[in-house]
């Protein structure tokens, strides 16, 4: 064993040594055909490996299934093209230095496709070789150029939605960090193809015109040198020349013809991880297309005529290529066939729980429309504006607000977007891209001119105008905000006011647990021997419903202990617990010296509520009846509007035995009104009664 081993770690050192110093190789061995004469023998054996490289490389183009599986083409190109050229060069110089010696001068290939192939006529010549560059030229590489640009067109467009639905399955939970990170860097490829293939066109269409001009220099030089140099007459000259300089075209343009060809066909190029030699080596390493070729030139190294000995060599050589590639997949899928016999009982299973979607808790859906505001890109701002919301919200609520999942929905307007909470709209809108949304605050000193609409966020009215109208619109008193602030403002509102919704069980524990780094003892005694998790986290529902951060979480525990010996209902612990915090309710209203302008009840109706929660067991459980609930009602709107108009905050006080009912009941039915019982405004808090709420009397 320790005899084997350091001779295998030593082959697979220089086999790797050797895969990488094949392409520096090749450069140099390119190079030096541009200097170097080469003799006949070398250009026969080059020619015949330019023949058969061109046939591999349109093999693995027309067995290859997804693009992404030939990444390596057009660097495969790049290098195949300069060959090619360089051949050229080579074969260039031969038949001018050596042509007058006859037509095998030049090596026994060049010899066989002048004779052979246009059988000696070098005006068959001609017209077969332009023939072959228009199809080249005109029908292939422009083609396929023009098949690029279109493919690239619809590919950027689509990425935004892409990369949303990448990002909307990460959130989700459909994809890991690293499938998700695989995915956008295969997106991202993707894109950066289409550069490249625009290049890549570009190598062809640039070799088909190297060999026009290479045909009528080497026609032109050989009559030259052969008539005046060599003293050959005219006619044998331009016999022996034509001939060679045509072959010599053929033999180069036929492989240029196959790459033209696997460009029509390839239409991905991609950037990877992976060395150009390791993508080359292992994807050009296909048994199939190394068969098929091989097949190919021994057939051609059959034909009379042909250098039957260069072809059917290197068709054999290849033919043991791809047996030895054959027989190594062979052996690697028999080891394999176990993990195919695991997977396959897991393809036939019965559908379970894992495969029933969770509803987002909170989700944007958009049309597609609207896609450009999401891709940073194209100057969308959408993704910045929604974090900025989630990280206010945050700081001001005091817990962590859900990421907010953004997709598009075919079901959609091309402009229209919907807010979702737990697979429930709760707000839509429509979007003007490329415009500006101006707010009228109430009172403006002109008009505008565009697309009247109501905001979507507060009901506010405004115009959808131009950019260039945005600070005439200033001018005259109107709010100006861009399409992703409106989106923001609308999405905050509904956040903010379905805040109790986002707090769970889970963000609750995670209170807790921040709580405990700085008070442990606090939080051993509270949790779980006097409340549980869920009584916790349905106290801080209830407070986040009335718009009281829950910031101040140290309080909000210290009340729970002392408060849960009487009571377990969370319900009765809210109500408990706000007097704790009352400052914070107040200062939320006003400044910390400002008097505090409040709204009263009239002695009767107060009587008469206190009554109705006495009679019926408790405020949670109160029943009016409907015409007296109506008129209450309708007093506390008319009476928060008039408050309002005063330039004061609506803010209804009231005895603590029915603050909680009247509290619910009016952010439902009368709307911005904040009710506050007497127990929750601070001893050195300034009050004034600028308002008393009475029922209107009966006609």
């Amino acid at each position: 064993m320790s005899a084997v081993a350091p001779f295998t770690i030593r082959q697979a050192f220089f086999k790797n040594k050797l895969a990488d110093l094949s392409i520096p190789a090749l450069v140099l061995a390119i190079m030096a055909m541009l200097v170097v004469p080469l003799p006949a023998v070398i250009l026969d054996l080059l020619f015949t490996f330019n023949l058969l490289a061109g046939m591999i490389v349109i093999m693995v183009a027309i067995k290859t299934t997804r693009p992404l599986e030939f990444s390596s083409f057009p660097s495969v190109l790049l290098l195949a093209t300069t060959l090619r050229l360089a051949l050229n060069v080579a074969s260039a110089r031969v038949v001018l230095v050596e042509g007058h010696k006859g037509a095998d001068s030049a090596g026994k290939v060049i010899q066989a496709f002048g004779e052979f192939v246009i059988h000696g006529n070098y005006l068959v010549g001609v017209i077969i070789f332009m023939i072959l560059m228009i199809i080249n030229f005109i029908v292939i590489t422009k083609g396929a150029g023009r098949v690029s640009e279109v493919t690239a067109r619809f590919t950027l467009d689509a990425m935004p939605g892409k990369q949303m639905a990448i990002d909307a399955d990460l959130n989700s939970g459909v994809l890991t960090q690293e499938a998700a990170k695989k995915r956008r860097e295969e997106l991202a490829q993707e894109a950066e193809f289409f550069g490249s293939m625009d290049g890549a066109s570009k190598f062809v269409r640039g070799d088909a015109i190297a060999g026009l001009l290479i045909l009528a220099i080497n026609i032109i030089g050989g009559l030259g040198i052969g008539v005046g140099m060599h003293g050959l007459p005219f006619s044998e000259a331009i016999r022996i020349y034509t001939l060679l300089t045509i072959g010599d075209g053929l033999v180069a343009q036929i492989p240029a013809m196959f790459l033209s060809l696997a460009t029509a066909i390839i239409v991905t190029r991609v950037t990877t991880a992976q060395s150009m030699t390791e993508q080359a080596a292992s994807q050009l390493g296909m048994p199939g297309p190394l068969f098929v070729s091989a097949a190919i030139l021994v057939l051609f190294g059959m034909i009379p005529g042909m250098p039957h000995v260069v072809f059917i060599v290197l068709g054999v050589l290849t033919a043991g290529l791809g047996y030895k590639i054959l027989r190594r997949e062979h052996m690697g899928s028999t080891a394999g066939g176990v993990v195919e016999q695991a997977i396959a009982p897991v393809q036939n299973k019965e559908l379970d729980w894992g495969d029933v979607d969770q509803v987002d808790l909170i989700g944007l859906d958009i049309g597609y429309g609207l896609i450009p505001l999401v891709n940073p890109e194209t100057g969308g701002q959408l993704m910045s504006r929604v974090k900025g919301v989630r990280k206010k919200l945050s700081a001001e609520l005091g817990f962590l607000v859900p990421p907010v999942r953004i997709r598009d929905a075919l079901n959609l307007d091309p402009e229209a977007y919907q807010i979702v909470l737990k697979g429930v709209v709760r707000g839509s809108g429509e979007i003007k891209v490329g415009r500006e949304l101006a707010i009228s605050p109430g009172k403006v000193y002109g008009k505008l001119e565009g697309i009247a609409t109501k905001e979507a966020a507060f009901g506010m009215d405004a115009v959808w105008i131009e950019s260039a109208q945005k600070d005439y619109a200033r001018t005259l008193g109107y709010t100006v905000v861009d399409c992703s602030t409106a989106i923001a403002t609308h999405l905050n509102k509904v956040l903010r006011e379905n805040a109790a919704e986002c707090m769970s069980i889970d963000e609750a524990q995670q209170l807790i647990d921040k709580l405990a780094t700085s008070s442990p003892k606090l939080v051993e005694d509270v949790v779980p021997g006097k409340l549980s998790l869920g009584v916790i986290a349905r106290v801080l529902q209830n407070l986040l419903a009335e718009e009281v951060p829950i910031r101040d979480m140290r309080s909000i525990m210290e009340a729970l202990s002392e408060e849960s010996v009487r009571t377990q209902d969370p319900n009765q612990l809210t109500a408990l617990v706000r007097p704790k915090m009352g400052r914070m309710i107040v200062q939320s209203l006003v400044g910390p010296r400002d008097t505090l302008s409040v709204m009263t009840l009239a002695p009767s109706l107060e009587k008469m509520l206190h009554d109705a929660v006495g009679q019926n067991g408790g405020a949670q459980g109160i029943v009016l009846e409907p015409v007296f609930a109506e008129s209450l009602f309708s007093a506390l709107r008319n009476s928060a509007m008039t408050v309002q108009d005063q330039g004061h905050a609506a803010v209804l006080v009231v005895s603590p035995p029915i603050r909680s009912w009247i509290s619910k009941m009016a952010r439902y039915r009368v709307g911005n009104l904040v009710v506050l019982s007497y127990s929750e405004i601070p001893d050195d808090q300034e009050i004034k009664v600028i308002f008393n709420v009475e029922l209107e009397a009966k006609s």
